[in-house]
């Protein structure tokens, strides 16, 4: 060994003690994060969702059965527009809907994904004044989808009706 670069050695060695030291903590603090997570905003839209079925379950034992086709598609013309989300695996579920919705004269919007673990049924959600609006569309969809109150948490698609699809 010479002792002229032994000194040199030591702030590299250092250097690197403290890199992995850092490295250490970063990990710690981020397993520790994904781990204790306090504030879930799926959990905010599942216990909304919910509260509402409840309320939608009550009020649909009280209402009389659907409409008939021909005043669905005469009222599709005056819906609000409608907004298909696919929450599922299945790839292309949205397009699918919202062609089918298109041929019964609704108005689509937009068709995109939405990435959720709290919808797990197709659900067509509505704002008190668009619930016979969104009735039609469950009708329209063949009752494969339930009507549930929008949660406040859901802020996609502002003006229209969402519609959540998840299976066929």
């Amino acid at each position: 060994m010479n002792p002229d670069r032994e000194p040199s050695r030591l702030p590299y060695r250092a250097g690197a003690m403290l890199l992995v030291a850092i490295a250490v903590v970063c990990i710690v603090l981020g397993w520790h994060s994904a781990v204790t997570k306090k504030s879930d905003p799926e959990a905010a839209l599942q216990a909304a969702q919910s509260k509402a079925s409840t309320t939608t379950s009550q009020s649909a034992a009280a209402s009389p059965g659907a409409s008939s086709a021909a005043s669905t598609s005469s009222s599709a013309v005056d819906a609000p527009p409608v907004c298909v989300f696919n929450a599922g695996t299945i790839t292309g579920l949205a397009a699918e809907v919202s062609e089918t919705l298109k041929n019964k004269g609704y108005t689509v919007a937009s068709t995109r994904s939405l990435v959720t673990s709290s919808i797990t049924e197709n659900t067509v959600f509505y704002r008190e004044s668009q619930r016979d609006a969104a009735q039609q569309i469950v009708d329209t969809l063949g009752g494969s989808a339930t009507l549930d109150e929008r949660p406040t948490a859901f802020t996609q698609c502002a003006t229209g009706i969402p519609v959540v699809v998840v299976t066929r």
